[in-house]
């Protein structure tokens, strides 16, 4: 799977309530989210966002250049030209009430320091691993986990990746019982919405036990 979405996102569905062309907000919306999509290095998370949002994405993505690959472990990753420098944005209606807004962080570790300000205000993250690389995935949650923030963990199944049973993948990452562990297609708008929605599932478990 390359880091290009199948199609383009909408455009915006025009209906009632002031959403017209995936510009505004609904009237209706009450409560607004911030969440984070972090990974490692090349797991999609540009995609990702591109796919689920609403509104054109925007996206600080430069072209890879030589100075890079001492940095940037190209290794098993075919097509892969260019990488965010900064963070992708995107927004997402859930529900007539609930909107989104999706803030993908930059996942090579010199870009850390971003995600002081990527994290500020941000209720929770969705973790997209690969299965190929499940061992890059620790230095971000291990980010993740200090800045406090829960989190839901999202397989992005790339072609050719191996598949394992959910109890080997919750082992290998050291997962939490409670930490919800879905699959998803980062091109596909359907499962990336359902992995989506795992997360705020798990925000809303969260706050009623803590209220």
């Amino acid at each position: 799977m390359d880091s290009a979405p199948r199609s383009d996102p909408p455009a915006g569905r025009g209906d009632a309530g002031g959403y017209t062309g995936g510009r505004y907000v609904r009237d209706t919306v009450r409560t607004a989210v911030k969440v984070l999509i972090v990974g490692h290095f090349a797991v999609g998370k540009t995609t990702y966002v591109g796919t689920l949002s609403e509104i054109r994405p925007l996206r600080t993505e430069e072209r890879m250049t030589q100075a890079g690959a001492t940095v940037d472990d190209l290794a098993d990753i075919r097509g892969k030209t260019t990488t965010t420098v900064a963070m992708d944005f995107g927004r997402l209606t859930l529900s007539d009430d609930l909107v989104l807004y999706l803030f993908g962080a930059p996942g090579q570790q010199r870009f850390t320091r971003l995600w002081n300000d990527l994290a500020r205000g941000a209720l929770g993250a969705l973790i997209l691993v690969d299965t190929a690389r499940l061992d890059q995935s620790f230095a971000v949650m291990d980010i993740v986990e200090r800045q406090g923030l829960p989190y839901a963990v999202a397989v992005n199944q790339f072609e050719g990746a191996p598949s394992f049973p959910e109890e080997e993948v919750r082992e290998a990452l050291d997962l939490a019982p409670e930490t919800p562990l879905v699959t998803c297609d980062a091109r596909d708008r359907a499962s990336s919405t359902k992995a989506l929605i795992s997360l705020v599932d798990h925000l809303l478990f969260l706050d009623r036990e803590t209220s």
